[in-house]
């Protein structure tokens, strides 16, 4: 017997332990099936579930519990990532909690000795918690992008692009972060919005009076500039273009290039050019030959003195190298002082912009000319661009692959080293006279060292650490064992789907592309499922400082996993970020709740399977109906699925469970099943089971602890998990459809005008149906009771025409009317629902002007601007009710 209450904490954890114990997750129980693969998105090592992690990881279990019951050998393959810089901060953080201690003063060794020690105490949680929501990984197979073999991986992928010209040492301008002093990736820093001053200075032209203005929100780089650039086409510098301005504070002169980077429109036309110390300015400075001039050091101090390219062609200014060793910031004020001393400050303004910070240092991060490692990404892109316009790659929603094209089409080398120790240290060693030597391991690195200088020499490795992004961009080919040809390799790769977010495309998506094509020749995946965001109710971006943040964890410990999984789904329109809201998640564990005393009403009513139930032979018009529903429903979710539209999948099944399955089908039944036909009752109780089966099988992907529960407590064969996907032929009769549409709809309308209208609950009221032809008539006597008792009517007659005060509808060719003399004030209900029209346009109206002006629309967050279009959208449709409820009392 079925509890009376869903409690969905009371099965989660024994079920997911009895699908991990039972081998449900792992591949090879259908050799001869074919396989269906995805790699998850290895989280952080250090992480925790959130509703990023939620989304991501519901849609692709959604995908491969569906494959799994489609009879495909379904590998889902787990793993975690070793996160560089993350993983080593907080094992820092922890040296200096436990001993005020830092990584410096234990040395390499022992602090990576105390970082593994980490890792096995608590580096696991990221992977408990996806097992919370249900996620069917393979966790036999659980990979770590510092495990031996996908170690092995990455070293040899180095070696091999090395060898192929495609990794190579230059210095270049970086992403540096003078608290962690490492090179970071576009990814970790984040833009903020800081409250400057634009600067304003004159820089005089050599040989004469005249001065040319610059702007800049940086005057401590300055000292750096080795030119400023004006527009080839701007009169007003024509006559300076190839002469040289007098570098303030330094004597150093430098030229004035023309160059389309300079923008005529904006400030005065003329831009400083300090090639080290600016990503454009290091474009404009390669173009026009000019000297990069580090002036920072990797702490962000004044680097000055004894700088041999600072130094160069400057006169060596006392004051100027004063500045040595002062902190950026500070600099930037002296140097400013300075120069307002001398009459070189033409303005200073205000000026709010977008300044680089570190996402986990959280300081400004400098543009820092610094020599670091490279892989030649352009030529890897080649490849990977054609594999997408051939579309042997596709991206869902489509749209994506334009992002995709931008960045390769205009791809940078990709600076893979970080100065680090957490990671994997670069397999280079040095030569005394700093020949490099790249080899898979020091033994070999030695081996070639002797045989270049003729004999044994003591080589020194380079102390970087690859970027985490290098050993990510194998997880496709190197989690199925590469570089050794192993059966899952051969089984499992290419992968089938990669479900992710639109903004690691960069990042992951196209280095696997690269790598997978450049070792496997083979693309790793042939579909891309790029999911939104989830946003708060309000539509804004969830973090900590806003104090929105939503723990997937607690709604599930509220709500249960399935609860959250099936939210989840529900919204993730392609191309809409998801607005969540604990009451969302609630209703959906009402959804269960609904499922459940579906299934009890079931079970109290004597609803038992019948193994030779057949539903295309079944008599019962209603049982007939129910079963070409369901086979509706399966097409809809079945096709949904395919098409990545898990929010119509999930819409199918909630409309056929809630709305056809409960509130209809169920209704219908009970006078069957309470009557006295007791071959019609033995049918509608098999019925109603071989339904409640369907809508479990159905529903089990995005639903899977509840379906599960209830499979099992109803006495099914075996193990939901490992059932077939539905596959109905025969069902569904055009002429029995047609009347139970007929019945819902009469009941549906006579609901609809009793709410409007203020009908009290209680009151039973009459019903004449007007030109009515025999087919409802008879539809109308066979079905009489029921709609009766569903839509609360004390009678239903048939009319030659339209009773006085009368509410009227239509429904086919007839007209369904409710004579309402006496159970409402036809004039009080008019000035009622006249008073709320009026209301309704009066906001409508408010709207209409508030989203037609121009500067709240220019001004005004999109996540504003949405929610104010739906609000139009929803009073427009309260609108029509209203109208059509007046229309009905005239």
């Amino acid at each position: 017997m079925l509890d009376k209450t869903y409690i969905p904490a009371e099965m989660e954890a024994r079920l997911y332990e009895e699908w991990e114990k039972g081998g449900y997750f792992k591949p090879g129980r259908s050799p001869k099936a074919k396989p269906f693969t995805i790699v998850i998105p290895p989280p952080n090592v250090t992480g925790s579930l959130h509703m990023g992690h939620a989304l991501n990881n519901t849609i692709q279990d959604i995908l491969c519990r569906f494959e799994r019951m489609r009879g495909r050998d379904v590998l889902w393959q787990p793993g975690t990532d070793h996160a560089g810089i993350a993983t080593q901060m907080v094992v820092e953080r922890l040296l200096q909690k436990e001993n005020k201690t830092d990584r410096r003063t234990m040395g390499r060794e022992a602090f990576l000795k105390r970082v593994w020690a980490w890792k096995e105490e608590s580096g696991g949680a990221i992977s408990r918690q996806l097992r919370r929501l249900g996620a069917s990984c393979d966790w036999s197979r659980e990979r770590f992008t510092m495990d031996e073999g996908l170690s092995r991986a990455v070293l040899k992928v180095f070696v091999q692009l090395f060898r192929d010209g495609l990794i190579y040492k230059d210095k270049r301008l970086v992403n540096w972060d003078p608290k962690l002093l490492t090179a970071i990736s576009d990814l970790e820093v984040v833009q903020k919005e800081i409250k400057g001053h634009l600067w304003h200075l004159k820089y005089p032209i050599e040989g004469t009076e005249e001065h040319i203005i610059v702007a800049t929100t940086r005057p401590e780089t300055m000292l750096g500039d080795s030119g400023v650039a004006v527009h080839p086409d701007d009169e007003r510098y024509k006559h300076l273009q190839g002469k040289n301005v007098v570098l303030p504070l330094v004597g150093r002169r430098i030229p004035i290039v023309a160059d389309d980077y300079s923008d005529p429109e904006k400030g005065t036309g003329a831009v400083k050019i300090t090639p080290a110390h600016d990503f454009n300015d290091f474009d404009v400075g390669k173009r026009h030959d000019l000297a990069q001039i580090n002036v920072l050091d990797q702490f962000g101090k004044m680097l000055l003195q004894d700088n041999e390219d600072f130094l160069r062609d400057a006169e060596d200014p006392p004051a100027t190298l004063a500045l040595h060793g002062l902190d950026r910031f500070e600099a930037r004020k002296r140097i400013v002082a300075m120069l307002e001393e001398q009459g070189l400050v033409d303005k200073i303004e205000p000026h709010v912009h977008q300044v680089p910070h570190g996402d986990r240092s959280d300081v400004v991060i400098e543009p820092w000319l610094t020599e670091q490692w490279y892989v030649d990404a352009k030529t890897l892109a080649k490849p990977a661009i054609e594999a997408v316009e051939k579309g042997d790659t596709v991206f869902v929603p489509k749209n994506w692959e334009k992002t995709y094209y931008e960045w390769m089409r205009n791809i940078q080398p990709w600076c893979i080293s970080r100065q680090l120790w957490w990671g994997h240290q670069i397999p280079a060693w040095y030569g005394p006279d700093g020949e490099i030597f790249v080899e898979e391991s020091e033994d070999l690195a030695l081996a070639a060292a002797q045989r270049h200088y003729g004999t044994r020499t003591l080589l020194t490795r380079d102390e970087d650490v690859l970027d985490t992004w290098f050993s990510s961009a194998l997880w496709p080919f190197s989690t199925l064992g590469w570089p050794d040809a192993t059966p899952e390799l051969k089984r499992h790769y290419p992968t089938d789907v990669l479900v992710t977010g639109f903004d690691i495309i960069f990042f992951w998506v196209a280095r696997m592309m690269m790598m997978g094509l450049h070792f496997m020749k083979e693309k790793p995946f042939h579909t891309v499922y790029i999911h939104a965001l989830v946003r708060d109710e309000k539509g804004q971006k969830m973090s900590k400082s806003k104090g929105n943040v939503i723990d997937p964890l607690d709604l599930i410990d509220q709500f249960g996993a399935d609860a959250l999984r099936f939210t989840l789904a529900a919204m993730a329109a392609q191309g809409r970020d998801i607005k969540l809201s604990t009451q969302r998640v609630e209703g959906y564990r009402n959804f269960g709740t609904k499922l459940w005393n579906a299934a009890r009403f079931c079970e109290i009513n004597g609803a038992r399977r019948d193994p030779d139930f057949d539903p295309i032979a079944a008599r019962v018009t209603v049982n007939r109906w129910i079963a070409g529903e369901v086979a509706r429903t399966r097409d809809e979710v079945t096709k949904a699925i395919e098409e990545h539209r898990y929010n119509d999948a999930a819409g199918s099944l909630y409309g056929f469970v809630w709305n056809v399955f409960c509130d209809w089908y169920l209704e219908l039944i009970k006078p069957v099943l309470a009557g006295s036909d007791e071959a019609a009752k033995a049918e509608t109780q098999h019925c109603a089971q071989w339904i409640l089966d369907q809508i479990l099988l159905l529903l089990h992907p995005f639903m899977p602890f509840v379906t599960e529960e209830l499979w099992q407590k109803t006495e099914a064969a075996g193990m939901l998990i490992a059932a077939e996907w539905p596959s109905y032929k025969g069902l569904g009769d055009a002429k029995v459809d047609a009347e139970m549409n007929w019945v819902v709809d009469f009941i549906s309308q006579v609901r609809s005008v009793r709410s409007e209208m203020n009908i009290p609950a209680g009151a039973r009221i009459d019903c004449a149906i007007v030109g009515a032809n025999t087919e409802s008539r008879r539809r109308a006597a066979t079905w009489e009771q029921e709609i009766m008792r569903l839509a609360r009517l004390k009678a239903i007659t048939f009319e030659d025409k339209v009773p006085a005060s009368s509410a009227q509808m239509v429904l086919g060719e007839a007209t369904l009317a409710l004579p309402l003399e006496g159970v409402i004030d036809f004039a009080a209900e008019r000035a009622r629902l006249g008073k709320e029209l009026e209301k309704v346009e009066k906001d409508i109206a408010v709207i209409e002007a508030r989203l037609g002006n121009a500067g709240f629309v220019a001004k005004a967050p999109e996540e504003v601007l949405e929610e104010t279009r739906e609000r139009k959208t929803a009073l427009a449709a309260q609108r029509d009710k209203l109208k059509e409820a007046l229309k009905r009392l005239k």
